[in-house]
């Protein structure tokens, strides 16, 4: 059994980059299709998405709020998909997020309800730290440090061996 672990664990642990495209991915186009009507919901979907900073004491321009909200969803989520300005990116998601979270949590609707903001913030965080990977437009354009995140893995993996 140890040793069916050991394969198991050595076959994802090198492909780690794969599994960092596939979260990516995932999770930026989810983000898109979600901002997406916020976007294109006008000013009538904007102030709906942005009265919710009304819960944390900002009463002033809720249609800014809105929009801002659906376009760093949007926006952010393209981003993420790519790899490109990931860990602005997810700083950015993680502050959406946490609003969202902390919006639902004070308006009464519960856990069950919040729940997904939090998860979602949690992902972000977890991302920030981890990086975007080596298929992703920061590895191409050089916006990381290759051989740092190489010096890296090349330690995780021999802690493994």
């Amino acid at each position: 059994m140890k040793n069916i672990l050991i394969f198991i664990n050595q076959l994802f642990s090198t492909r780690r980059d794969y599994g960092l495209l596939i979260f990516r991915l995932g999770i930026g186009c989810m983000f898109m299709w979600h901002g997406f009507p916020k976007i294109i919901g006008g000013e009538h979907k904007w102030l709906e998405v942005g009265s919710a900073m009304g819960t944390l004491g900002i009463h002033f321009a809720p249609a800014f709020w809105g929009l801002l909200a659906g376009s760093t969803e949007f926006f952010g989520g393209l981003f993420f998909a790519l790899g490109l300005f990931y860990r602005p990116v997810s700083f950015l998601l993680i502050g959406n997020m946490g609003i969202a979270f902390v919006s639902q949590m004070l308006e009464g609707k519960g856990l069950m309800k919040a729940a997904q903001s939090l998860e979602d913030g949690f992902s972000f965080l977890g991302a920030l730290f981890v990086g975007p990977g080596r298929y992703s437009l920061d590895y191409y354009l050089g916006f990381i440090n290759s051989k740092a995140e190489s010096t890296t893995q090349l330690t995780e993996a021999s802690s493994v061996s």
